[in-house]
């Protein structure tokens, strides 16, 4: 499955100029100083990378799930299942900000 283009358009719009595009795992990842922030996922919906010790708050919102690759959990990465969750302007501009505001507090790659 590709991701979803429309959704990708919506991410781009909304972290600007400030993040780079690149094509990772199937999908579009917008990265913040080198740091993947969020990305249009191949398997649909959207990853976002969040501060782990949010991650129980965050993962009460609906259609989170903490993110699996390779048979493992992932620390501090999220994904966001489709509509209604990411549909909403202001639902998806939440989580843009969830992971683009974690990778500003890391150091630039």
């Amino acid at each position: 499955m590709a991701y979803d283009e429309g959704l990708a358009a919506r991410i781009r719009d909304l972290v600007g100029p400030a993040a780079t595009e690149k094509r990772m795992f199937g999908g579009l990842a917008f990265l913040i100083g080198g740091h993947m922030a969020l990305a249009a996922s191949g398997r649909g919906g959207l990853m976002v990378r969040v501060d782990p010790a949010r991650s129980p708050e965050l993962l009460e919102r609906p259609g989170a799930t903490r993110m699996v690759m390779g048979g493992r959990e992932m620390d501090g990465w999220l994904r966001v299942s489709g509509s209604p969750e990411i549909d909403e302007v202001d639902d998806l501009a939440d989580w843009v900000a969830e992971g683009v505001g974690f990778v500003a507090t890391l150091p630039p790659k």
